[in-house]
């Protein structure tokens, strides 16, 4: 399939991206204006406050203690399609949102990713204009996508009402932009994302998995602790987290741009959709009225109930901070027994974080991950990248603006 001549689906040829240092390929280097990057990029000097207010009409709330982790929030639930969508990552509610403002009428293209004709896991940006389209768009891609540079071509076919489905890099450069655009409607569907790597670099970890990574065709890391792999066949594999083949990867497996993302949850979308806090279903983070109008648009094609939230977070946190600083700039390491990682690994999703309270541990694992790659390896950076909110989160766990004193 050729994706630039299909029907339903857009993707025209892309600029060269520009030559950055910590650059995740959102796209924008790639547009008529490449410099755009220096204010825009969420790794040189992002002002979170200042953009969730304008986002959202507000900052974060002191009174609703889940905002510091997750950031502005109108509601939180779990969520799934009443009849998911085949082929959908979780149940297809992002694919469905999509769906529905195509067939409302709501936006003239939706700005999302398809995979590339020759391998399933690289995404490849896509403007989408018909309902049907949505449907190559399902699914998890591992790779980097520059999906803002398809902003230009869709300004030039003359769509003044967007819908953008992205990541938080993504996101972040988006609405530094969004002013710009002269957009008539905008929406933003966010996803959670926090560790990327080159789609070349994920063959190599699927290969780790299985004898027969080709035939691969779903993976995801679920709440429960374990990954789930799907294959051709339609055989199911679930390898819990304490068992992947870690220490195999390279130390640079995930580029420091990831391992130093401060936006997890995607606070500047809309609506987040995501599946950390939804306990074997999705969860959802309705943020602002244009994300209540995308959730309305589902209407009883969904079932809506309150997260829950169990287990305690602490121990696991503290461990990882531990790893962390023991694998020095590398990916954390485990030191426990081969032995005993079965057990644990059985344990884990009985008696650990679960619900809201994983979705806690992870974002304060992230922030703790941040500074101390940026520590490492480039403390400068720490001042201008690490988010007041941020340090907040940090602090229970002894990490503070300035290092410890090392002594001599």
């Amino acid at each position: 399939m050729d994706l630039e001549h299909t029907p339903t689906v857009w993707a025209p040829p892309l600029r060269d991206a520009a030559p950055r240092g910590l650059c995740t390929d959102c796209g924008l280097s790639r547009s008529e204006d490449p410099k755009r990057c220096g204010k825009a990029c969420q790794f040189i000097h992002p002002d979170y406050p200042a953009a969730e207010a304008r986002v959202h009409g507000r900052t974060r709330d002191p009174q609703r203690p889940d905002e510091l982790y997750f950031g502005p929030f109108r509601r939180m639930l779990r969520a799934a399609m009443v009849n998911p969508l085949p082929g959908a990552q979780w149940t297809g509610i992002t694919t469905r949102i999509g769906q529905r403002l195509l067939e409302t009428g709501a936006v003239d293209a939706v700005l999302t990713m398809a995979a590339d004709p020759d391998d399933r896991w690289r995404p490849v940006p896509v403007l989408v204009t018909d309902p049907a389209g949505m449907a190559q768009c399902r699914g998890m891609r591992m790779g980097y996508a520059p999906l803002l540079s398809l902003l230009e071509p869709a300004r030039a076919k003359g769509f003044k009402r967007l819908a953008v489905i992205g990541i938080p890099c993504q996101v972040y450069a988006l609405r530094a932009i969004e002013r710009e655009l002269g957009l008539e409607r905008l929406y933003v569907i966010g996803t959670p994302c926090s560790d990327n790597t080159t789609t070349a670099r994920f063959h190599e970890f699927l290969a780790l998995l299985a004898d027969d990574p080709g035939t691969i065709t779903y993976l995801e890391f679920r709440a429960d602790f374990h990954v789930e792999l799907r294959f051709t066949d339609g055989r199911v594999k679930e390898i819990p987290f304490l068992l992947l083949p870690i220490s195999k990867l390279p130390q640079d497996f995930f580029p420091l741009t990831c391992r130093t993302c401060v936006d997890y949850t995607n606070v500047l979308a809309d609506i987040t959709v995501g599946y950390m806090g939804g306990q074997g279903e999705q969860w959802l983070l309705v943020r602002n009225q244009r994300g209540e109008e995308l959730l309305a648009a589902l209407g009883d094609e969904v079932r809506l109930s309150t997260p829950g939230s169990a287990g305690k977070r602490k121990g696991p946190v503290t461990g990882f901070l531990k790893n962390t600083e023991r694998a020095a700039g590398g990916l954390p390491v485990r030191g426990m027994p081969n032995f005993m990682r079965p057990l644990v690994g059985w344990l884990m999703p009985r008696v650990g974080p679960r619900g809201l309270e994983f979705a806690r541990a992870r974002v304060e694992m992230k922030a703790i991950e941040t500074v101390l790659h940026l520590r490492r390896a480039h403390p400068k950076r720490l001042r201008t990248m690490v988010p007041d909110h941020v340090w907040a989160l940090v602090e229970p766990y002894g990490l503070t603006r300035e290092p410890p004193d090392q002594g001599g």
